[in-house]
């Protein structure tokens, strides 16, 4: 089975598919011109965020038989098209679970101590002590909307940091120490807000002007999850009014944004959607992605 890995993953394993029979070639800088014209050879794919499989690739391939999204998400593939035409889609939906919920509460820390201007200032060479009065995370209420594997996973965390953890899943019933409820009622009750689900028709701009205003003042919010959830244009509101006190964005609705303005508010510390991407994280990915592959390959002989 002959394989293109468009996107960097751990050399580890790629050597691992290598060793099990796979014909491995990679070519992480692959443009999506590129894509039509070599994809066609392969048998399957690797991709993660930055290389996206859309319908007219799909019909490009003929010979493709499995598309692996080494990451959570599919939607940088149009995988029900794909799999409506006999395309083997899967992901790693489990490896890189702590590493995004590790930064989702660290950037709950950042919002809650003014980390960001008080680095600022001291790179000034300014000694603004009092300035900088924060709030503890202790004793605070977190709403988790969407609570799969990397929303238990910052649940876990938040509790241990004695936080009140409540959630809205409209697809999961109960979690750990966890109160599920309506999503009226974590907007009305959540000091922190952080966003742990996949990017859908239904989920798209779920957040706007409306659900700013159902919220406390001076909440705060976490998105690690996509962009194009939150409505950037009414995060942009909200923050400038003071309704929200701080973001924290690993994600935006185009990556990179066009429109900075969002990202060069004060009270906005950002990322350039890095929630997978540590040493660890990367490690599983790429062992599951060779594991999903070498299996796939063994029962398509």
């Amino acid at each position: 089975m002959k394989i293109l890995v468009c996107d960097k993953t751990d050399s580890a394993s790629i050597e691992k598919m290598r060793s099990a029979g796979l014909t491995v070639d990679t070519n992480f800088e692959i443009t999506p011109e590129e894509l039509f014209n070599v994809l066609p050879a392969y048998d399957g794919c690797v991709v993660r965020s930055r290389t996206k499989i859309r319908q007219p690739l799909i019909d490009a391939c003929p010979n493709l038989k499995v598309i692996v999204r080494g990451g959570v998400g599919l939607d940088t593939i149009d995988y029900e098209y794909a799999r409506s035409k006999g395309i083997t889609v899967m992901n790693t939906p489990l490896a890189s679970s702590a590493s995004v919920a590790e930064l989702a509460i660290g950037f709950m820390f950042a919002l809650a101590r003014n980390l960001y201007k008080a680095t600022q200032t001291m790179k000034e060479e300014k000694w603004e002590k009092k300035a900088f009065e924060g709030v503890e995370l202790g004793g605070k209420t977190l709403g988790l909307i969407g609570i799969g594997n990397i929303g238990k996973e910052v649940a876990k965390r938040a509790i241990a940091l004695g936080m009140t953890v409540i959630a809205y899943d409209p697809y999961v019933k109960e979690a750990p120490n966890v109160k599920m409820v309506s999503l009226d009622e974590l907007l009305a009750q959540s000091d922190y807000i952080s966003l742990h689900l996949p990017k859908t028709k239904e989920s798209a701009d779920m957040i706007g002007a409306a659900e700013f205003a159902k919220m406390k003042d001076g909440v705060r919010i976490v998105n690690c999850a996509r962009g194009g959830i939150i409505n950037e244009a009414a995060l942009y509101d909200a923050l400038t009014s003071g309704k929200v006190a701080g973001a924290a964005l690993d994600v935006f609705a185009e990556e990179p944004p066009t429109d900075w303005r969002l990202v060069k508010l004060e009270n906005v510390i950002c990322s350039p959607h890095i929630g997978a991407a540590t040493k660890e994280a990367q490690a599983r990915v790429g062992a599951e992605v060779a594991d999903l592959l070498i299996e796939f390959a063994r029962k398509n002989k």
